[in-house]
């Protein structure tokens, strides 16, 4: 099979994953996954593409991400393992496309604008 090299985004989190054929050992910027994303929540979102398709015990993840804030980069690296579970096996994309787990986010965080105290918050008036 080889590896596998895909790359997932969301917000400002660029993920790039490496998938070959293994026992299931998933390491995130050299670190053991679960030191990585502490939470189960966050634990979750990562493994949900592979435990949707059944490979969660039969490939090894490489994870290399960096920007934006943990919750950012645990969907990058969800949906860039998405990504690879579609081209390991072609059926893999009717189980993923409903979940969403191969839409990219859009949403992005909206700027400051000049004069208000926040992107939408204004400086509060006051009449004396």
């Amino acid at each position: 099979m080889g590896v596998i090299h895909k790359i997932g985004r969301r917000k400002c989190a660029v993920a790039r994953v490496y998938v070959s054929e293994g026992t299931g050992k998933i390491t995130v910027n050299k670190k053991e996954f679960a030191v990585y994303f502490p939470t189960a929540t966050l634990q979750y979102k990562v493994m949900q593409p592979m435990s949707l398709t059944e490979n969660a015990t039969n490939f090894d993840v490489k994870v290399n991400v960096h920007g934006g804030g943990s919750t950012g980069q645990a969907e990058a690296v969800r949906m860039a393992i998405a990504r690879a579970m579609c081209e390991v096996e072609a059926d893999n994309r009717a189980i993923l496309k409903p979940e969403g787990l191969l839409t990219r986010d859009p949403r992005m965080v909206e700027r400051k604008k000049f004069g208000q105290k926040k992107a939408r918050k204004k400086f509060q008036f006051s009449k004396r």
